[in-house]
């Protein structure tokens, strides 16, 4: 019995000693297992973090790009503009029914020549008096006229100035008038208010138009702008003039060159994007304003 425990003891401390040596021999390589990541991860950790978003989508837009609205109510008369139209600065699309305006217009402005006429003649009256007090005043010096005819002279010639400076007023207040109903009268005009094109027209003749309502939309055609959003990471390597391409859908597209112009300095929390803005450079040929494009970020 005492020969099978020792026989027992001896074979377990064997096996103990091939396990040391076993794990004696094998821990360096599991520790360089362990300290070696696949080749595919370590390409994955150099991988610039723009290649990450180096493609991506967005729009192209104008910096102007508005709804006509009508300044004032009328029926429309004229149509002078319509869809792809191009258009210049002040241009008039459209014109409603100025027939009343333009009768207030016009005997605002008689009046307006009427008040002249009368200043005139006030300014006239003030110079004769004037030069008839330098007389009575002679005249008294002399001794040839009494005081109450002097100042007789004096009060009416105080009298016309204060007739002169009412026609002043009066003529001023007309003016304004007519000011205000030739502004009036170029509300019934309705004018492009920028260099552009007509993308779209929503009135015709004979519609009666309430002030407000739209009338034309008309966007600029330059310069071509593309917005588009970039994950927060790729945005730091980013920068105002850095250059990136840009595509239609289509594969077979011709790539267009546009600079940053503008990147925002905050990031959205909602989905951790940085909002980009680009130029495009040269003739933007088949791009137009609301096309979606493919944005591709060059590496720096």
């Amino acid at each position: 019995m005492r020969a099978w425990k020792n026989l027992l003891l001896v074979a377990a401390s064997f096996s103990v000693t091939a396990m040391l040596v076993s794990c004696s021999g094998s821990g360096p390589q599991v520790e360089a297992a362990q300290a070696t990541p696949p080749a595919t991860q370590l390409a994955a950790s150099l991988k610039p973090v723009a290649d990450a978003a180096s493609k991506i989508s967005g729009t192209l837009v104008v910096e102007n790009q508005v709804d006509v609205a009508a300044l004032r109510d009328g029926v429309v008369t004229t149509l002078a503009a319509d869809v792809d139209t191009p258009v210049r600065t002040g241009q008039i699309l459209a014109t409603l029914d100025d027939r009343q305006i333009a009768a207030d217009r016009d005997a605002a402005a008689a009046k307006v020549a009427e008040y002249e006429s009368d200043l005139k003649n006030w300014e006239a009256e003030v110079k004769v008096l004037d030069v008839d007090r330098q007389r009575a005043e002679k005249m008294w010096d002399a001794q040839l006229i009494t005081k109450e005819q002097v100042d007789h002279i004096r009060y009416n010639l105080e009298a016309d100035k204060f007739q002169t400076q009412s026609a002043h007023h009066k003529l001023d207040a007309a003016r304004e008038t007519l000011e205000s109903l030739q502004l009036e009268w170029e509300k019934t005009r309705i004018r492009a208010p920028f260099d552009g094109v007509v993308a779209r027209r929503y009135i015709r003749i004979g519609q009666r138009l309430t002030a407000g309502d739209r009338t034309f939309w008309v966007t600029a055609i330059s310069p071509l702008l593309v917005r588009f959003t970039v994950p927060a990471q790729a945005s730091t390597h980013l920068h105002r003039g850095d250059l990136v391409d840009v595509s239609a859908g289509d594969a077979n597209a011709a790539v267009h060159r546009a600079k940053i112009v503008s990147l925002s300095p905050v990031v959205d929390p909602a989905s951790s994007t940085v909002e980009a803005e680009a130029q495009i450079d040269g003739s933007p040929g088949e791009l137009r304003p609301g096309l979606p494009v493919n944005i591709a970020l060059r590496e720096r």
